[in-house]
């Protein structure tokens, strides 16, 4: 008997399956939503602390903040062994395939190793404090380096506290479940952090160590909650599984097969977060405090581009996994592009109006700031083509392919590393900032090639055609055009963004279909479902 020829990477669904694809893209508009209105929140929260703390503190003492808070998310990284995204992988993979019963072995391969890690990262950066404060403050007079090494010892008592709140949420999300990280991790910390700040900036306080305790405190909250979160979402979802003994064989091959797939996770998020952090450091060791000061501070609207994706990209996570582990590609296809659609809906217009007014973004951080437009520039010319490439990163994950991750972040690792130790000494920031772009162009552009060739997957749908076609039409031609005509004044800035949030609307509205925007229509009262 001869062997039926293969099917080609699509086939056209059938009805029942083109029903589930649809239910499943409605589930990611619920999560996605919520996801950014908690990313808005939690960005404008980062830029409100940004701009206290650049008001309050100047540039060289704001610097050291900078740098003694990327230090600290750094190494809470470090400890998470890349679990983040083997808890929604894994949960998402053994309930989608009814193997339920393993989800408490895969929960504790995860913890056990993740609670040790935390503890002697957070000790291992409270010893080292001196000597990394003496290696990143540079030329700093020593009260500045004293500063940032008690600031990092504040700072290491709290890296447990961050690395059981992120793991405990990731895991929730595995459960289908976004809520607890958009109350928490979007509303709840950025909320207490930014009180926590002001409260601080208020008082008059200048002490830099104030303000990162301030911005601190709120890990504690945090993971008590997300805590409670997971062992209810677990309860739960045990209580519909039918029971069944977990041999020993069972619980090892659950942490071998964790580990297998979280092992180049554990190495890519560290060089993931290198990526948007480790320049920081760099610019304060190669150019002084108060150059890291103004970087950190220009590039202040990618990490708010990136709330948008990170809410979009942890609804659309578990389902994607679940179509993957199924072998559902067309499902999976559509999935990716309808998300990839709203992402540049979503994020296109920031960038592009950052690009256009960087002088006027930037003079809100005050006067010590607005030199660095050109930064703002090449940094959103580099946040355009990640977004348009989509969550790329997330699809090789959930598709099993963690290795290729690994080696387009260590890719780009070196690129920005290499770029930056030769730009920075004669470009100061602006070399940080080309340094970084250069690398997520390669972090993007590569996976996109791998998903396209490897997995027959690609984000270039009528939904991105639409959005994109839309963006650079309001946000970038239209504003430009009432600038060539009424010129660079307040009226002319006010007509522009006007015509621009009207070309805008007008064209979502005009392109709805293709933009799949009727699926928001689960967030109406009465048709939303657990799932």
């Amino acid at each position: 008997m001869t062997a039926p020829p293969a099917l080609p990477a699509f086939v056209a669904e059938s009805p029942e399956a083109a029903a589930e694809t649809k239910k499943a893209i409605g589930g990611v508009a619920r999560g996605g939503a919520a996801g950014i209105l908690g990313a808005g929140v939690a960005g404008l929260a980062g830029l409100a602390v940004t701009w206290l703390v650049a008001h309050r503190l100047g540039p060289e003492h704001a610097g050291a903040f900078f740098a003694a808070t990327a230090a600290f998310v750094l190494t809470s990284t470090l400890a998470k062994l890349g679990t983040q995204t083997g808890l929604v992988y894994w949960p998402a993979r053994l309930r989608a395939r009814g193997h339920g019963f393993l989800l408490g072995a895969c929960l504790r391969s995860a913890f056990a190793p993740v609670v040790c890690a935390a503890l002697a990262v957070g000790v291992a950066l409270f010893v080292a404090a001196p000597e990394l404060a003496r290696l990143t403050a540079g030329d700093a007079p020593p009260p500045v380096h004293a500063e940032l090494a008690t600031q990092l010892r504040l700072l290491a008592a709290f890296v447990p506290l961050a690395v059981l709140s992120d793991t405990l949420l990731a895991a929730t999300r595995g459960y289908r479940l976004i809520r607890p990280t958009v109350l928490l991790d979007k509303l709840v910390r950025p909320g207490l952090q930014t009180a926590g700040v002001a409260a601080v900036a208020v008082s008059g306080a200048a002490s830099p160590s104030l303000f990162a305790l301030a911005w601190a405190l709120p890990y504690v909250p945090t993971a008590l909650l997300a805590g409670y979160a997971l062992h209810r979402a677990h309860t739960k979802t045990m209580g519909d599984i039918v029971p069944t003994r977990v041999k020993r064989s069972h619980r090892a091959s659950m942490r071998r097969q964790f580990w297998r797939f979280t092992g180049p996770r554990s190495i890519a998020s560290v060089a993931q977060l290198a990526l948007q952090r480790v320049d920081v450091l760099l610019v304060a060791a190669l150019a002084g405090l108060g150059a890291a000061g103004l970087y950190a501070v220009a590039g202040r609207f990618v990490v708010l581009g990136q709330f948008a994706n990170q809410g979009i990209s942890q609804a659309v996570q578990p389902r994607l996994a679940e179509a993957l582990a199924l072998k559902d590609r067309t499902a999976a296809n559509t999935l990716y592009q309808t998300a990839t659609g709203w992402l540049v809906l979503l994020t296109w217009p920031l960038y592009l109006l950052v690009m256009t007014y960087a002088p006027a973004y930037l003079s809100i951080f005050g006067s010590a700031y607005r030199d660095a437009a050109t930064i703002v520039v090449v940094l959103a010319a580099a946040m355009l083509v990640a977004t348009g490439c989509g969550m790329v990163d997330i699809v090789l994950s959930m598709a099993g392919r963690t290795a290729w991750n690994l080696g387009n972040v260590l890719v780009a690792l070196g690129l920005t590393i290499a770029l930056d130790l030769a730009l920075i000494p004669r470009l100061g920031a602006l070399g940080a900032a080309i340094g970084l772009a250069a690398a997520v162009v390669a972090n993007n552009v590569l996976p996109l090639a791998q998903v396209g060739f490897g997995l027959g997957l690609h984000p270039f749908g009528a939904g991105w055609l639409s959005a994109a076609g839309v963006t650079v039409l309001s946000f970038g031609v239209a504003p430009r055009i009432v600038g060539l005509t009424l010129g660079t004044g307040a009226v002319a800035t006010v007509t522009a963004l006007g015509v621009a949030v009207t070309t805008y609307l007008a064209g979502v509205r005009l392109l709805r279909g293709p933009l799949a925007l009727d699926a928001l229509k689960a967030l109406r009262p009465g048709r939303r479902k657990s799932g």
